[in-house]
């Protein structure tokens, strides 16, 4: 449509939608029309000849909003919250004849039942109404105006932290967050309904299928694009996404987070990022993960369609429901990892985190899914060769292991398990379980009293501390609790595997038998060499190991699977000069390559809201136990608390990170 045509509007509507942020500039005015009355002077009617928005940072509506960290020189207020203007007459006011009321228009085309035409009548008092409204000081500044997070990753026995740069404040932050509501075709008329305004997040993060933010990838290729480990924060990614009108190449489950985390703090919703441990990807939430073994205790990668992700990243927003009954409203899990489809977009939520964990799974929107994610079955499942299906186990405590979130006011770890779940053999746990049953969640099997009696025979392994590039143990243990002898034949897979639980490659294949003694136990070790695995390792360094063994004198099964996460080296990041607003200061970034082999195009990446802008720069190649360094002089403009955050990314080594605490001081005064 050229800029000069006129919107079509197709029969259905007098005006055309309102939907986009960026067409306020030609604002609708109501100008005196008509003859003027006889004896009518223009002297006196009452005229504005100025209005002051006290819009600066240093100004009161900031100041008291909170706004004064926005890199924007427009009036940012919150909602439920009073603010000052001031209006300039031709005249002087007189309130005994003089009337006059402030009208705030939002788009091209404001109508007042679309809540984008509002008119404010001079009052004594005003009504305060918030749907986000926290409470509590110390959750607000952490849940709204914090810029710099912490998202836990890794595995539940090995649980690893990267910082995250928000940088809801930074320039350009708040119009890119903008644009991607304008970009959804939102009406602008919903916009201030944070119910709407997260579900629409939600798709739009993604670019599943809305052209949205970020492009997802799992497969371990990212030509064209940015590896996923090598993002340190959303700025970069939002002004891309902004100034290309494309989405922006490649994500995964914390990138999506961490990017709809900015745009929720951004427009002012509390949120904040959470990491479900084990969490169950269940496509029919049935509330089952099968695990299906052939008879020699080999897994049947045919049949396993379930994946049971070692980590998944989503988001919860703070808000009332007015749709649901009272007690649903608070945290409300949203989730713009491109997963599965909801109401014909891949989306999820806002599900009410508290409906989930009283398994009240009929309220919208998404609860399902979500419930699954924490709360399914994983089982073992035998396939005979005549076609039969014999459960040999149920694990009712793998999924959903730990849900974390960052602590409030440091970068700590808080357990939210129990704000999702109750605990394991609980009676609200059981009857958690019925209401969702009763609301359709689905269970395929009734595994109630099929599973067969507990062996004799316990098997356990662990796995040793295992570090990038060397070898390392894996310790199986056999126990025998009875008076009798028993032989087992026993397996072990060693896989590389996505963060997701699926399997790339199998690196290692071994057998063996044990002989166990009445009342005795046994241990048997095995050794896993660095040239076995690092060939076809992936970015996160996860290594799955599953081992089953079949007690020959009573053909029972035993299994179990843990996963590992290798120890990655890090960047080191040293400052010099004066940590002070305006001073500049020396940036250096450190790697050594502690590989026996050559890192090529290899990138560093740093960022730092506040400190610095996010910059990166390309070394060609680092050399087996050589070291790089990269510095920059940067110059503060935030004081406090400060962090730099940096990630290197190679053709052969990913998922490298360093960072930096900084305490920046006020400029003094002259």
């Amino acid at each position: 449509m050229s800029e000069t045509s006129a919107p079509a509007l197709g029969g259905r509507r007098a005006l055309p939608r309102n939907a986009s942020n960026a067409a306020e500039d030609d604002l609708p005015t109501v100008e005196l029309q008509g003859l003027t009355p006889r004896g009518f002077n223009l002297q006196d009617y009452l005229n504005v000849t100025n209005v002051h928005l006290f819009k600066e940072r240093w100004d009161s509506n900031k100041v008291d909003h909170h706004t004064d960290k926005y890199e924007n020189n427009h009036l940012i207020v919150r909602r439920g919250q009073s603010f000052f203007i001031q209006i300039d007459f031709n005249r002087p006011y007189h309130p005994g004849r003089d009337f006059f009321r402030v009208e705030y228009v939002i788009g091209r085309y404001p109508q007042e039942n679309k809540g984008t035409y509002i008119p404010v009548p001079v009052v004594s008092q005003l009504q305060k109404e918030d749907a986000v409204y926290l409470d509590d000081d110390k959750e607000r500044e952490e849940y709204v105006l914090n810029d710099i997070g912490v998202i836990f990753y890794g595995d539940f026995n090995d649980i690893k932290t990267r910082s995250w740069s928000y940088g809801q404040f930074e320039d350009g932050i708040l119009d890119a967050c903008l644009y991607v509501m304008d970009r959804a075709e939102m009406d602008l008329s919903g916009r201030g309904n944070p119910i709407k305004v997260s579900r629409v997040g939600s798709a739009m993060v993604n670019a599943k299928d809305d052209e949205g933010v970020l492009v997802g990838s799992w497969d371990n290729i990212y030509a064209y694009g940015v590896p996923p480990s090598a993002w340190t924060g959303s700025v970069d990614i939002l002004l891309e996404y902004q100034s290309t009108k494309n989405p922006v190449r490649y994500g995964q489950c914390w990138v999506f987070a961490g990017v709809f985390n900015t745009f929720l703090r951004c427009l002012g919703i509390p949120a904040r990022v959470v990491t479900n441990y084990f969490s169950a990807h269940d496509n029919d939430a049935n509330l089952q993960m099968d695990i299906f073994l052939e008879e020699d205790g080999n897994v049947n990668s045919k049949l396993t369609k379930d994946s049971v992700w070692n980590y998944h990243c989503w988001n919860e927003a703070w808000m009332t429901r007015s749709d649901l009954p009272v007690g649903f409203g608070g945290w409300q899990a949203v989730d713009s990892t491109p997963q599965e489809n909801s109401d014909g977009m891949y989306r999820c939520g806002p599900a009410s985190v508290q409906a989930i964990k009283h398994g009240h799974i009929c309220f919208q929107f998404d609860a399902p899914f979500v419930f699954a994610e924490v709360n399914s079955d994983l089982i073992y499942i035998t396939v005979k060769k005549d076609g039969t299906h014999v459960v040999e186990n149920v694990d009712t405590t793998h999924i959903g292991k730990l849900i974390v979130t960052k602590e409030v006011g440091g970068d700590g770890i808080r357990d939210i398990t129990d704000t999702y779940k109750f605990q394991e053999g609980q009676e609200e746990e059981r009857l958690a379980l019925e209401t969702a049953l009763m609301y359709g969640a689905k269970k395929s099997l009734n595994t109630e009293g099929i599973v067969k009696p507990r062996s004799d025979v316990d098997m356990d392994f662990e796995v040793e501390k295992a570090v990038l590039g060397r070898d390392f143990k894996l310790t199986i243990t056999f126990q025998n609790n009875s008076p009798n002898r028993y032989t087992l034949s026993a397996y072990l897979s060693g896989n590389i595997v996505f963060y997701t639980g699926v399997s790339k490659t199998e690196f290692k294949k071994e057998t063996f038998e044990v002989t166990l003694e009445p009342m005795s136990f046994k241990k048997q070790e095995v050794l896993i060499r660095a040239g076995e695995y690092m060939s076809q390792l992936l970015e996160q360094g996860f290594l799955h190991f599953f081992v089953t063994a079949r007690v020959s004198e009573t053909r029972d099964v035993l299994a179990k699977q843990k996963s590992t996460v290798l120890a990655i080296p890090k960047l080191i990041i040293k400052v010099r000069g004066t940590r002070m607003v305006g001073s500049d200061m020396v940036v250096t970034v450190e790697f050594t390559n502690p590989l026996k082999e050559t890192l090529r195009n290899v990138w560093i990446y740093l960022d730092g809201p506040g400190v610095t802008k996010p910059m990166r720069k390309m070394f060609r190649e680092i050399r087996p136990n050589s070291t790089v360094q990269w510095e920059e002089v940067c110059r503060p403009w935030v004081s406090g608390p400060r962090k730099l955050i940096a990630s290197m990314t190679s053709d052969s080594l990913r998922h490298v990170y360093g960072e930096l605490e900084l305490q920046i001081q006020r400029r003094p005064s002259v």
